[in-house]
């Protein structure tokens, strides 16, 4: 029975993401084929590299406090202070792909197809309207899909969230964050020849009250994502909805914080799991 794990995008939340494989690790629980979005492409790209879920906690911090360290106050800042900013971001993105490139170049590998674990990185051409996937899928068949890729480009292609980093322009498209279209990419994981998929997603926080306009811009958000989860969830098997709410996007803070979330939640679930595979 072979398990395939989708990840969702969500800025720092996605330390989550490396609790839930630590506890399916520790479980003698085996991930055959995974996908990610966003924050998820980072945790997905890293996992199938080879990456130990303890080395990959230390470069999501590295990578959270030197590339997504931009929080509410530093962003509305600059947007008062630059000229020409709006439409293209805060950030260029280069150093995702430097982040990317160093971890790739360790284990000796350079485009997608290099990776022998399945995967799946969904983004969005801005201009064609259009989503595309990243994958070293071998039967890529549809049009949407592209295997011939740097790896790092592929992150940060998925990774571009509109107004913070500027679109990736790469291969003749300008992408930007693939959680536009596909937060969620379990039906992309699902493609991956599984029977099974567990997706890690984030509740936009039932009961949390935003308390300043920058909580409810990210809340908002959050609210946006999860109506576009709804056709995601129906193709997972399991769901694992984790309330961060009080982690927006950008709290490098409470990375520590989201990584336990995700360790426990998935200790909760662990005999779900285990039945969910033995079907």
């Amino acid at each position: 029975m072979k398990l395939g794990l989708a990840l969702a995008g969500g800025g720092v939340k996605g330390a989550a993401h490396i609790g839930v494989i630590k506890a399916l690790e520790e479980n003698g629980i085996k991930i055959d084929a995974i996908a990610g979005t966003s924050i998820g492409s980072v945790v997905a790209s890293l996992y199938a590299m080879g990456y130990s879920t303890e080395k990959m906690l230390e470069i999501f911090k590295y990578f959270a406090k030197g590339i997504i360290k931009t929080d509410a106050k530093h962003f509305a800042g600059n947007i008062k202070t630059s000229k020409g900013i709006l439409g293209y971001g805060l950030i260029d993105g280069q150093n995702i792909e430097i982040a990317i490139r160093e971890c790739a170049k360790e284990k000796n590998i350079k485009k997608i197809q290099e990776i022998k674990m399945p995967i799946s990185i969904p983004t969005v051409d801005i201009v064609e309207n259009k989503k595309y996937v990243f994958t070293n899928k071998k039967d890529n068949i549809e049009d949407y899909y592209i295997s011939e890729a740097l790896i790092e480009k592929a992150v940060r292609a998925s990774s571009s969230y509109p107004g913070v980093f500027t679109p990736c322009e790469y291969l003749g498209h300008k992408f930007v964050d693939g959680g536009i279209i596909d937060n969620i990419p379990a039906g992309e994981v699902k493609k991956l020849g599984v029977d099974k998929v567990l997706t890690v997603k984030f509740s936009a926080g039932l009961n949390y009250d935003p308390k300043n306009v920058y909580e409810v811009a990210f809340k908002s958000i959050d609210i946006l994502f999860e109506e576009r989860a709804k056709e995601a969830v129906k193709v997972s098997d399991i769901v694992m909805d984790l309330d961060l709410s009080e982690a927006n996007l950008f709290n490098t803070k409470k990375i520590d914080y989201c990584y336990n979330v995700g360790y426990i939640t998935t200790l909760t679930k662990i005999n779900e799991i285990k039945k969910m595979l033995q079907k």
